[in-house]
């Protein structure tokens, strides 16, 4: 006669798949909220480099003429970014325009961003979700 053993098949309880699918429930949401901030920063930073690069060439573009230039010769290229996220405008001011004021608006899934725009003037004065002073500006312009 063959007898079975139960003993021999080993394996997982219903209970113990339950809890193991739980904690690994538990640990996603916890670390998914701390991925998507850490992937946004990388976007944040990428537009805060972006405004640096386009007040680099206005600045080389006023030393070779004596003036920033119109709006319409600002170069496409420095108006978007390689991963979409956000778009550079340039705004001008004065007859002949002697100040500029560059935005970096966030878009698609960026748009609910903490930081907003960030804005950057010809004098260097660096701006985030419409103010140009205080913690959020420290905060956005510091990562």
């Amino acid at each position: 006669m063959i007898r079975h053993s139960y003993q021999q098949h080993r394996g997982f309880t219903l209970i113990e798949v339950m809890i193991v699918v739980a904690i690994v429930g538990i640990l996603s949401a916890i670390a998914y909220p701390s991925y998507t901030e850490y992937v946004r920063r990388g976007h944040r930073a990428e537009a805060r480099a972006a405004l640096l690069q386009a007040q680099q060439w206005l600045e080389r573009a006023a030393t070779a003429t004596g003036t920033y230039p119109a709006a319409a010769a600002f170069p496409e290229h420095l108006k978007k970014l390689p991963n979409n996220r956000y778009d550079i405008s340039y705004a001008p001011s004065g007859n002949p325009v002697a100040s500029f004021t560059l935005t970096a608006s966030p878009k698609g899934a960026q748009a609910g961003d903490k930081c907003g725009n960030y804005t950057l003037t010809n004098t260097g004065l660096r701006g985030a979700k419409g103010v140009t002073t205080g913690t959020i500006v420290t905060e956005c312009w510091g990562k």
